[in-house]
């Protein structure tokens, strides 16, 4: 059996994700190949042969895939995927764009977003937004899977594995094209990969005091800054902090709730953090009902006070 990992990636960098979710390919067992896929990709696929485990880097360069766009990496995954019986990749905004298609186009089933592997085919994924587990077993002659980056371990580094230059595949005359890209510089940790999250909620009432309360908070603890869909749509928080069901999925070691009630969609992003301390006005708000620790009381009052202990 060989599994066939599509790499995130910024050209230089390896996403975290890559490294997640080939823990889980490598539970689903057989030789990993890693594919990068990009333009003037040399540092990712470096990166990528570095990681323990992978057998053999594929390095796709073309100004084509300079761009992450769903229909030339899709076509190029199709044109490669013969001799693989999985194809993986992390379940962040990359994979869920590109692997649906790729999927589409092999004519199977994708398994979405596993928090576990039970066998090459049989995987453990949530459904109803957390509410239930089911555990899937594929029938399809591939598997297409997508890996909850915030399930699994990273991969240690140590492999020296061999990087090989593949083509980019045959144009496709894909009817999308990349236009222009916005990347904020973090100050802060990445929500995905950070142990430690401070989320804000609708109850701070303007984006002002989102920031000034939460900010010193984050500051102090060394901490990402998250937001709920409700405080998002508020425009208290850019769309890129939302944690949650339509946002992004976090498993932190500490994760802070502050004026955030509990509402399921968000609870299905951050509920597997390792300690979840909840800080809210309302003591029949659902969000104590997971809460490893809770204070029952004014944000603005408590914050403030919780900062200046620390």
């Amino acid at each position: 059996m060989t599994t066939l990992l599509i790499a995130e990636h910024d050209n230089a960098r390896l996403a975290e994700a890559t490294a997640r979710a080939l823990t889980a390919a490598l539970e689903i067992g057989g030789g990993i190949h890693v594919l990068v896929a990009g333009r003037d990709c040399a540092g990712a696929a470096g990166a990528a042969a570095k990681l323990a485990g992978v057998a053999r880097v594929l390095v796709a360069d073309d100004e084509r895939l300079a761009h992450p766009l769903a229909e030339p990496l899709a076509a190029l995954i199709v044109a490669m995927a013969g001799p693989y019986d999985a194809l993986v990749a992390p379940a962040t905004t990359f994979g869920k764009n590109v692997m649906p298609r790729v999927a589409a186009l092999l004519d199977v089933a994708q398994v979405s977003d596993i928090t576990a592997v039970v066998a090459p085919d049989t995987f453990v994924r949530p459904i109803y937004a957390g509410n239930a587990i089911e555990t899937v077993q594929s029938t399809d002659a591939k598997t297409v899977v997508t890996v909850r980056a915030s399930a699994f371990k990273p991969a240690a580094d140590g492999g020296s594995a061999p990087v090989e230059a593949v083509g980019a595949g045959a144009a496709t005359g894909e009817a999308s094209a990349f236009v222009s890209a916005e990347i904020p510089e973090l100050e802060r940790p990445e929500l995905t990969s950070a142990r430690v999250i401070v989320s804000g909620g609708r109850a701070f009432e303007s984006a002002e005091r989102f920031r000034a309360c939460l900010e010193p908070l984050a500051d102090k603890l060394g901490a990402a800054i998250g937001a709920s869909r409700a405080a998002v749509d508020a425009g208290y928080a850019a769309n890129d902090l939302q944690v949650g069901q339509t946002g992004k999925v976090v498993a932190p070691e500490l994760y802070i709730a502050c004026g955030i009630s509990g509402a399921i969609q968000h609870l299905a992003g951050m509920k597997d953090s390792r300690v979840i301390v909840a800080i809210n006005k309302d003591p029949e708000a659902p969000i104590f009902q997971i809460a490893d620790y809770g204070l029952v009381g004014d944000v603005f009052e408590l914050l403030p006070e919780l900062e200046k202990a620390l």
